[in-house]
């Protein structure tokens, strides 16, 4: 076989098609394209596109997969498309490699951890952003895993002679092509310059990865695929992936919403982590560290509650000790910032990036040996008649679904409460309208507060920024301040973070400046 050679860079040398040996899960790694891209503290990166081909035994765990066609060696195929951010001198970075699990086919690392602050990096997004990722010297692995996204899986007939894709094997591509880029093998362009593998996962693919653990993908032939998972806005729910669909879309892309609140197959026992990993210690010689994040609005719209207090009652079970949780205060669940046409109130404003790469740091340290402070949880309370509320449904009888408790102003001061909502000029704490228009329900709100007393409405009963700050914003900008400097200690902001929040609180107009005297202008006595 002709293999065509590219050159990227002085230290790197990829095989544009080069076969691996035939025992391997992944035996193909094909480069489709390479492009730089950019220049950062450990030094230029490359974007490389690429497509995995694996094979897989017929007798592994997947339905369908015994019935799927068998190459000449008797192993089952599948592809699926790779795209690689890595240093072009690959043993310049840090030796860790993120696998980005993509939301229905968007990468989300970059939208997670690159995000400026005014300008948030959209879900889908590989835009540089801040450079936060690269400038730390991470590699990150995009890999598709979802039918009608990119890979090819096997089919099979069922019963009746009709088409099934056999989507499970979506979860064994994520394993394998980990491994792939872990092992020091020809043909992968990162060999020996991985030491530690983490994953991440954002609302339906922080889904995916509590399926992927609980279903036995977090290792093969005793070895471990990853060190550690960062569960990002999931929710309560799990993945039906091991379920074959007909195609052309996934199985895994519906969810439970205000109007389908009787959706099977998402919100499935177990939920809360105590119970997860102990039906995950069975199948694990390790267990990795897991860091799970919920927004606000995961509360009110997604029962993330039941994280915590499982099918049963309002008790908050047992945190596990390989498991962190922090829930972000009055944080939606999208971090946008431009109105939707659809939606009643603008969007949340509370960029909750900072928090997300704080936590990202702490599972670093966590797995090097530095153990991270405790959860960070809301104060919750049940809300039965609040429409916003997603309640529990019929199916789970004994379920308690609980939403954060909101003081006066509206704001739950509880979990990791972020400078914003600390020191409150605005109301965080309610879903948007329509609630039947997922990307509003998720949005959250933003609720100013008047600027003086005689600018308040009638109908609200928030004290106005005047009264609340009396000293304006030098008042407000000390506050913040102190807010800051309060969350780097604790582990749970970054020092670089603390001064764009501070920075950001400075341009803020919804104090008026102080104005000058005139120069020579007495004080009356």
């Amino acid at each position: 076989m002709k293999t065509t050679k590219l050159t990227l860079g002085a230290s790197l040398t990829l095989a544009a098609s080069l076969p691996l040996v035939a025992a391997a899960a992944i035996t193909e790694f094909a480069i489709k394209s390479t492009q730089p891209y950019g220049d950062f503290a450990v030094g230029k990166y490359l974007r490389i596109e690429a497509e995995a081909l694996g094979e897989l035994s017929p007798t592994e765990l997947i339905p369908g997969l015994d019935k799927a066609p068998r190459n000449a060696r008797g192993l089952v195929e599948y592809r699926t498309p790779v795209t690689l951010i890595i240093p072009e001198s690959p043993r310049t970075g840090n030796g860790n490699l993120l696998i980005d699990v993509p939301n229905r086919g968007r990468p989300i690392s970059h939208g997670l951890y690159n995000s400026p602050r005014a300008r948030p990096l959209a879900v889908g997004s590989l835009d540089q952003g801040n450079g936060f990722l690269q400038n730390r010297g991470w590699s990150v692995a995009v890999v598709q895993w979802e039918q009608g996204e990119g890979p090819v899986f096997p089919t099979f007939s069922d019963d009746k002679g009709g088409k099934l894709f056999a989507e499970g094997v979506g979860f064994a591509a994520v394993r394998d092509v980990t491994l792939f880029l872990r092992d020091a093998r020809i043909g992968n362009p990162l060999a020996g310059a991985i030491e530690r593998t983490y994953a991440v996962g954002y609302s339906q693919t922080g889904r995916f990865l509590k399926s992927f653990l609980l279903n036995g993908f977090n290792q093969l032939d005793d070895k471990p695929v990853f060190d550690a998972l960062h569960i990002t806005q999931a929710g309560a729910g799990q993945l039906p992936l091991l379920a074959a669909g007909p195609g052309p879309g996934s199985v895994a892309w519906q969810t439970p919403s205000h109007t389908e609140p009787e959706l099977r197959g998402v919100h499935e026992e177990p939920f809360a982590y105590d119970d997860v990993m102990k039906v995950a210690q069975t199948k694990y010689r390790k267990l990795p560290r897991v860091v799970v994040n919920h927004a606000y609005n995961d509360y009110l719209g997604g029962r993330a509650a039941l994280t915590r207090t499982g099918a049963q009652g309002s008790v908050d079970l047992p945190m596990p000790e390989n498991v962190r949780m922090f829930d972000i205060s009055g944080s939606p669940h999208i971090n946008g910032r431009a109105k939707n046409p659809e939606c009643t109130e603008a969007p949340g404003q509370i960029d909750w990036a900072p928090a997300v790469r704080a936590q990202l740091v702490l599972l670093d340290e966590w797995v090097r040996g530095t153990t991270p402070p405790a959860s960070r949880l809301f104060e919750l309370e049940v809300r039965l008649s609040d429409p916003e509320v997603f309640q529990a449904p019929r199916f789970l009888a004994g379920a308690m679904v609980m939403v954060p408790k909101r003081d006066l102003d509206g704001n739950a001061m509880s979990g990791v409460v972020l400078p914003d909502v600390a020191v409150p000029i605005a109301s965080h704490g309610y879903m948007n309208a329509p609630l039947t228009v997922m990307a509003c329900r998720q949005s959250g709100t933003y609720r100013p507060f008047a600027k003086t007393t005689a600018d308040r409405k009638p109908d609200d009963t928030r004290v106005a920024l005047d009264v609340r700050y009396p000293g304006g914003i030098n008042e407000y900008l000390t506050k913040i301040r102190v807010a800051t400097r309060a969350l780097v200690a604790e582990r749970l902001l970054l020092a670089e973070d603390a001064v764009v929040i501070e920075n950001a609180a400075a341009e803020n107009t919804a104090f008026t400046p102080t104005t000058p005297r005139a120069r020579g202008a007495t004080t009356a006595r």
